[in-house]
C-alpha cells in the first residue's frame, strides 16, 4: 500500500473540487514561490532565460515566473495536469501570457514535448515525496536539454546511514524516513546519484522551509 497521498484515487479531483489547490501542494504559498523566485534568480535567471518547473503543482513559483520570464519562457510538468490548469485558472494575474499546452502532465519524468531551449530547470518539494529512484531518472532525462545550465532541487538530508534507518525530525520540525514519505537521503546518496547521471552537484546554504536542503546540479 502507498503511503504517499498524491497517489490516492480521486486525490487531486477532489482538493480543486474543495478549492484547495493551494493546499495540497505544501502549504506556505507566497513564501515558497518567493523562496523559488530568489533561488533561480541567484542561479541566474533572467527574463530571456527558458524555465522548466518540474512538480509545479498548482502554479505557486509559476505565478511568479511567468510575470517575470518573456511570454512563452515558462513551461511546467507535474504529475496530475489538472492541478497545473487550476492554477493557471485561478492564480495568473495575465494567464495569456501563458498557453495551457505549455502544462505538461508527465509522472514518470520523461519531460515529453519540452524544447531543446530549456535553460534552467527546478524540482522544488518534488523529490522528498517519491523514492531516490525518480531523482535518478530526472537526472537522466535532463541530461538530453544541451543548452541546460543549472538544475536546481531540494532534498530531505540525514547525516548518516544509522540515522536513516529510522524516523528523522528535521531543522523545521518535519519528520522524514527511509521507506516512506516524507524521503530522506545521504548527502553521498546524491552525490552518487549526480556522478552516474553525468552532473555535478552543490550543496546550497539558503534555508528552505521545513528543513529542506537545495542542491544545484550543472553538467559534468
Amino acid at each position: 500500500m502507498s503511503h504517499n497521498p498524491y497517489e490516492a484515487a480521486g486525490f487531486y479531483d477532489t482538493a480543486i473540487a474543495e478549492g484547495r489547490h493551494r493546499a495540497v501542494v505544501g502549504g506556505r504559498w507566497d513564501e515558497t514561490g518567493r523562496i523559488q523566485m530568489e533561488v533561480l534568480r541567484a542561479a541566474g535567471l533572467q527574463p530571456h532565460h527558458y524555465l522548466l518547473d518540474i512538480g509545479a503543482g498548482s502554479l505557486r513559483l509559476g505565478c511568479k515566473a511567468v510575470p517575470y520570464l518573456e511570454p512563452g519562457h515558462y513551461w511546467a510538468t507535474d504529475a496530475s495536469r489538472a492541478i497545473m490548469l487550476a492554477g493557471h485558472r485561478e492564480e495568473l494575474t495575465e494567464p495569456e501570457r501563458l498557453d495551457p499546452a505549455q502544462l505538461i502532465e508527465d509522472p514518470r519524468f520523461e519531460f515529453p514535448d519540452i524544447p531543446q531551449t530549456i535553460t534552467h530547470a527546478i524540482g522544488f518539494a518534488v523529490f522528498p515525496h517519491l523514492p531516490m529512484a525518480y531523482l535518478r531518472r530526472a537526472l537522466t532525462n535532463l541530461r538530453g536539454f544541451e543548452q541546460l545550465e543549472t538544475f536546481l532541487f531540494s532534498v530531505f538530508l540525514v547525516p548518516d546511514a544509522t540515522q536513516a534507518a529510522r524516523p528523522y525530525r528535521q531543522p523545521d520540525g518535519v519528520v522524514t524516513h527511509d521507506i516512506r514519505p516524507p524521503y530522506h537521503v545521504l548527502a553521498e546518496d546524491v552525490e552518487h546519484l549526480a556522478r552516474c547521471t553525468g552532473w555535478q552537484v552543490a550543496r546550497q546554504t539558503v534555508m528552505l522551509p521545513r528543513g529542506q536542503v537545495l542542491y544545484s546540479a550543472t553538467r559534468l
